[in-house]
């Protein structure tokens, strides 16, 4: 089925809500999982709300959580999170290191004490809307071995950038530092794929093909040497340097319930207003996107997050799409907070 936009975001505010969360943190979790139903990442929408709620429950995600700044250099700030919703961590952050870019050009905002924040490109996209590039790193629960280890020492570090454009829909890349993201594992169990070589080890360092055994062993970083690399600088840049925890100090979101996330996130704001006028910087876009697209046949090559952008206008004109599993997981997700029939009414078409 179809639900509007709105009435989608609506709806997870009010599951969010009944779940015990404050309103404050409601408003802008439910945001942010409603746009990447949006714009097609459903495994950063929906499908996150029960495990979320459930971290609500024990206390791992703190309800209200009380964040505070504090300003380290006239273009820098930490953000310390409370243990509340990364989400809603990260888009104070995304917003603080906007506000310095516009006053001195650049902005960076470190974020501890936090929890797992969903889609850096929810966040890098924020930037864009105010004109700016943006990045947006986060550290993970560990599941990656380095090219040579056979256990795993750094999380999937998700690396965010984005760019913005005169149409208003950012060049965005999102992408986890190893062969795939938890996420894709997930998915691939529950549809009954195998995994190819390369994505996954065994303890003796032997490939796993079956997605359900890749908790037993760990996941491989993506091409090599060079996604250690971007690991790495996530680790850096989001936990060495701002405090949070590094490696195992990361707590699990599905295994460790009760245990807070201590997360770290980095988030950068540029200014391309301060190196030239703003119609030059996005003529110099458009002509960097020329040189890619004019590669190929029309339609055949693609900017980073152009499919998603056409994911966002489909759900726009038709509505955010819901499959049946996931409309039914929600309905009892509802129904166990004591909402009755929450897509009553709701559909788009």
């Amino acid at each position: 089925m179809r639900i509007d936009h709105q009435v989608l975001r609506e709806a997870i505010a009010s599951l969010l809500l009944a779940g015990g969360v404050d309103e404050i943190q409601c408003r802008t979790v439910a945001a942010n999982l409603a746009w990447c139903d949006m714009v097609g990442r459903r495994n950063h929408g929906l499908e996150r709300l029960p495990i979320l709620l459930r971290r609500v429950g024990t206390g791992a995600i703190r309800c209200p959580s009380r964040p505070h700044f504090e300003q380290i250099a006239s273009s820098s700030a930490l953000l310390f999170a409370d243990r509340g919703f990364g989400h809603h961590a990260a888009e104070l952050a995304i917003a603080r290191a906007c506000d310095l870019a516009f006053e001195t050009g650049i902005g960076i905002v470190g974020v501890r004490d936090s929890n797992f924040y969903g889609a850096g490109a929810y966040y890098v996209n924020l930037a864009a809307e105010r004109g700016m590039i943006g990045l947006a790193l986060s550290n993970s629960f560990p599941k990656v071995a380095p090219p040579g280890g056979t256990g795993p020492a750094l999380g999937t570090n998700p690396f965010s950038f984005g760019v913005p454009r005169r149409s208003g829909r950012a060049i965005i890349v999102d992408m986890s530092t190893a062969s795939v993201a938890g996420s894709t594992i997930r998915e691939a169990i529950a549809k009954g794929e195998t995994l190819a070589d390369g994505i996954a080890i065994d303890r003796c360092g032997n490939p796993v093909h079956d997605p359900a055994e890749v908790a037993k062993g760990t996941l491989l970083p993506a091409a090599g040497g060079k996604g250690l690399g971007l690991a790495v600088l996530v680790e850096v840049l989001s936990a060495v340097l701002t405090g949070a925890g590094i490696g195992g100090e990361v707590g699990s979101m599905y295994k460790d319930i009760d245990r807070p996330g201590n997360n770290g996130h980095f988030l950068l704001a540029l200014d391309p207003s301060r190196w030239m006028p703003p119609a030059v910087f996005h003529e110099r876009v458009e002509r960097m996107a020329s040189v890619i697209l004019d590669t190929g046949p029309v339609g055949r090559v693609r900017l980073p997050g152009e499919l998603r952008w056409a994911h966002f206008e489909e759900s726009l004109a038709k509505g955010v799409e819901i499959d049946d599993a996931m409309a039914a997981q929600t309905e009892a997700l509802a129904q166990d907070l004591g909402i009755q029939s929450i897509w009553r009414g709701c559909h788009a078409g």
